[in-house]
């Protein structure tokens, strides 16, 4: 029997992933915001470029490791959870690569915001309630 995602067992780490990400995103919007307000438009592009690169690998990687769950696809689990890493790190490399051939990049407010994202779920699981 294979468990896919419609397992009941997937569900809570998939929405404590997804509450990571809403969390991450509300993070970047208002520090694009603030950077806006005090440093103006290049900023602001920035900080939302460098949040952006950082969510959208990160989306890609919660669909991914939370895929599958139960005793009886462990291996599903973790070949799941590995390629979904993988996946993350190349489409990270892409948009990365994208940013600084195409956007006029500030390097602080970028890497601020890519860093502060990255780091988020480190944090986030002292503030949501599993």
């Amino acid at each position: 029997m294979s468990l896919t995602k419609t397992n009941p067992l997937v569900k809570p780490g998939r929405k404590f992933a997804y509450q990571q990400i809403g969390i991450s995103v509300i993070i970047v919007l208002f520090c694009t915001l603030i950077a806006y307000v005090f440093w103006g438009l290049a900023h602001a592009q920035s900080v939302l470029a460098g949040g952006v690169i950082a969510i959208i690998p990160n989306c890609v990687f919660a669909y991914k490791a939370f895929k599958y769950a139960g005793a009886q696809s462990s291996k599903l689990v973790v070949n799941s959870f590995f390629s979904g890493v993988k996946l993350k790190m190349l489409i990270m490399a892409i948009l990365l690569v994208f940013a600084f051939k195409l956007l006029v990049i500030l390097p602080i407010a970028f890497f601020g915001t890519f860093s502060l994202v990255m780091a988020l779920p480190l944090f986030t699981p002292f503030f949501l309630k599993h």
